[in-house]
């Protein structure tokens, strides 16, 4: 997974400290404040065999409907899937899959 620019992780402070100030002076609730702290962490690096963990195990779906609930393509489930292929998903699809892993498939439904 590539690293965060300067640039970004700069941004991404200057919203967690707004967030934080908000919260100090009540004008955010705490639940909110963990909301932005979630969104704004790096997902972790996802290997092939925990992103088939995630699918079977947690999502209990086919590479179609997984594929589906990611709007990604079939043929790049699959390439996330293949110890051969050296892709892995990053970006927003490196965000659901952390959000499916920490809290279930309902994450995507809400």
């Amino acid at each position: 997974m590539p690293k965060r620019t300067s640039e970004e992780a700069r941004m991404l402070q200057e919203l967690l400290d707004t967030a934080a100030d908000m919260s100090t002076y009540g004008v955010m609730s705490k639940t909110d404040m963990a909301r932005i702290r979630a969104l704004c962490e790096v997902p972790p690096a996802y290997t092939p065999e925990r992103v088939v963990a995630i699918r079977t195990t947690i999502v209990k779906a086919s590479q179609a409907v997984f594929a589906t609930m990611l709007n990604v393509s079939v043929s790049t489930v699959q390439k996330w899937e293949s110890p051969v292929a050296n892709k892995h998903p990053s970006g927003t699809s490196a965000k659901l899959l952390q959000m499916v892993e920490a809290k279930g498939v309902e994450a995507l439904l809400v």
